[in-house]
């Protein structure tokens, strides 16, 4: 560590569990799993881990919370590992169970900011794998203040052909429409996905590492490993003994969640051509550590950052090629030149942004998976927000310019993703048509599910650059083609989106950053007076908790803050 803020107390908080006569059956119990006497003097360390066998972003997270806790141990403090929920987008995408995705992050924010305050733990490794868990673990973090460093699981290694789970998805869409055959379908299955780590091109999780590391709480080069690999378990033993210097120099999340932080993350996820999922999880984080930002500071920052990356879904290459030419940290060095990162931000290193990136070398001669300035993918950020008649608060359009700019076409209207997908798969959906998904949203899904299989089914059958897809649900990171997610408000609370008709003319403007429906403000209100909420798809459990509990997608759709979306004056925005 290169400073130290202030004059701490390193077990401030363990200190409380573990002193004193009154704290006698806590040292009990902590004998049982496997402290000694001198353990209760050391800072106590929790490593929290999202490992699970459900899925092969989280397989291998034991083994790297073992190294965690090992260095933890090793640097003189004392871990103890513990674990929470994860789910699999990939699996349960285009099912109900999607509907529990989203919800996933808020139960993983909760259970470790739960198990780090009942347990008293004065430093936090957070170990996650998948797209969900890796913001859940930040939120919590940044909700419990305390010094703590991410460690990315790191990304899946590409299968045969350079395939990965997007190739799975469009195949469908192959072989719907007669281009792909039974056997090929089954062997782009059987090989796709190789072992352990998250989805290899930059799609959510990859997008949320490097955003995660960009705001300067992972360690340098942590996004860019792969996940079985020496790199990814030197990461966890670094991280290990970097917490323990953190809780020393009384580094907090707060020291480092700044505003120009999250103004550093949203450049790094913008240059990448990152998920539109960034822009849910980087508010949601953002609210959970104080820090105002909104929709429009995409907006703001994309106006200036360019796109450099080519990376899948819709460039050409993978996480694991990325790798091979030194990661996002020559790409932050560029950026950083350009005066595009704020320099001076604090990180988990205990050093600034400009500090760690000073001995970073540039990418490779001649390679061509990060262009330069002058010769940008897009000159400005795909991630445009939209506003307009259909979307009062705010919708998020992953536009790169490859789909064009502008699309209007007629509405298609589907009150589910399943009625959507067997329509695109059957040929009901075609050229011209803007395919609209609602009652999707985080209420009315309720959850908010990924729209991949439609994406992937209209790009398998060769209609990305025809076919228009809006909705107040979200995509995946894998989603590519002209497609609007996150239209708010959604049409489960009265959002326009509920009163469009099939054969209604809609229009997409990337570059006037509108979405609109050419219907008269007569007519829409005719609509709105003969409208009726639907009924509820679930009344009791977790979903239900979470349709009552959750806020507009335009605010990050969290569950702990009762909030308004605000409906801002479009002018801030276009």
């Amino acid at each position: 560590m290169t400073r130290k803020t202030k004059t701490v107390d390193p077990r401030a908080h363990s200190r409380l569990v573990t002193e004193g006569v009154a704290q006698t059956p806590a040292r009990a119990m902590l004998r049982a799993v496997g402290y000694v006497d001198g353990d209760f003097d050391k800072v106590s360390v929790g490593v929290a881990t999202t490992w699970s066998n459900i899925t092969p972003c989280n397989v291998h997270l034991d083994g790297l919370a073992a190294a965690a806790a090992s260095a933890v141990d090793g640097a003189g403090g004392k871990s103890r590992i513990f674990n929470t929920i994860t789910v699999s987008d990939g699996i349960s995408m285009g099912s109900p169970g999607m509907r529990f995705s989203l919800v996933s992050r808020e139960v993983i924010a909760d259970s470790i900011e739960t198990v780090v305050g009942a347990q008293g733990f004065d430093g936090v490794v957070a170990i996650g794998g998948c797209d969900k868990n890796m913001p859940g673990c930040m939120m919590a973090l940044a909700r419990l203040d305390r010094p703590a460093v991410f460690v990315y699981g790191g990304t899946i290694r590409p299968g045969a052909q350079r395939r990965d789970i997007v190739s799975v998805f469009e195949a469908i869409g192959g072989h719907a429409n007669g281009s792909v055959s039974d056997a090929q379908l089954h062997e782009v299955e059987a090989t796709a996905i190789p072992g352990a780590g998250s989805c290899g091109g930059m799609y959510t999780a990859n997008t949320m590492a490097s955003a995660i590391e960009a705001l300067g709480m992972s360690l340098p080069n942590s996004s860019a490993q792969e996940a079985v690999s020496q790199n990814k378990l030197d990461d966890c033993k670094r991280a290990g003994a970097a917490v323990l210097g953190l809780v020393k120099a009384g580094i907090k999340p707060s020291d480092i969640l700044t505003r120009k932080a999250f103004e550093n993350a949203i450049t790094v996820v913008i240059a990448l051509a990152g998920s539109t999922n960034a822009v849910l999880h980087l508010l949601a984080i953002a609210q959970a550590a104080g820090v105002k930002l909104s929709l429009d500071d995409f907006t703001r920052i994309g106006k200036k950052v360019p796109v450099l990356a080519d990376l899948k879904p819709s460039g050409k290459y993978l996480m694991s090629e990325l790798i091979d030419i030194g990661g996002i940290q020559p790409l932050m060095k560029r950026l950083l030149k350009a005066g595009l990162l704020h320099g001076d931000c604090l990180t988990v290193t205990g050093k600034t942004v400009a500090q760690n990136l000073k001995s970073v070398k540039d990418y490779p001669a001649g390679q061509s998976i990060v262009r330069n300035f002058k010769n940008p993918i897009k000159k400005d950020s795909h991630l445009v927000v939209l506003y307009g008649n259909l979307a009062e608060e705010g919708a998020v359009a992953k536009i790169t310019g490859k789909e064009g700019l502008r699309f209007e076409g007629t509405a298609r209207c589907f009150d589910s993703e399943e009625q959507s997908l067997q329509a695109i798969l059957d040929g009901t959906v075609g050229a011209g048509d803007v395919v609209v998904i609602r009652y999707e949203g985080p209420k009315g899904g309720p959850g908010m599910r990924e729209m991949l299989s439609p994406t992937g089914a209209i790009m398998g059958k060769g209609l990305g650059d025809k076919v228009a897809l809006i909705t107040d649900g979200r995509f995946s990171g894998g989603s590519h083609g002209f497609v609007v997610g996150h239209v708010s408000p959604e049409a489960a609370v009265g959002g326009p989106l509920a009163l469009v008709h099939d054969g209604d003319k809609i229009v997409i403007d990337a570059q006037h950053r509108t979405l609109d429906l050419k219907v008269s403000a007569a007519e829409l209100k005719r609509r709105r007076a003969k409208w009726v909420a639907p009924r509820a798809s679930v009344t009791k459990g977790v979903l239900a908790k979470y349709a009552r509990e959750v806020s507009s997608a335009s605010l990050g759709a969290v569950t702990d803050v009762v909030a308004t979306a605000s409906k801002k004056a479009k002018k801030t925005s276009r």
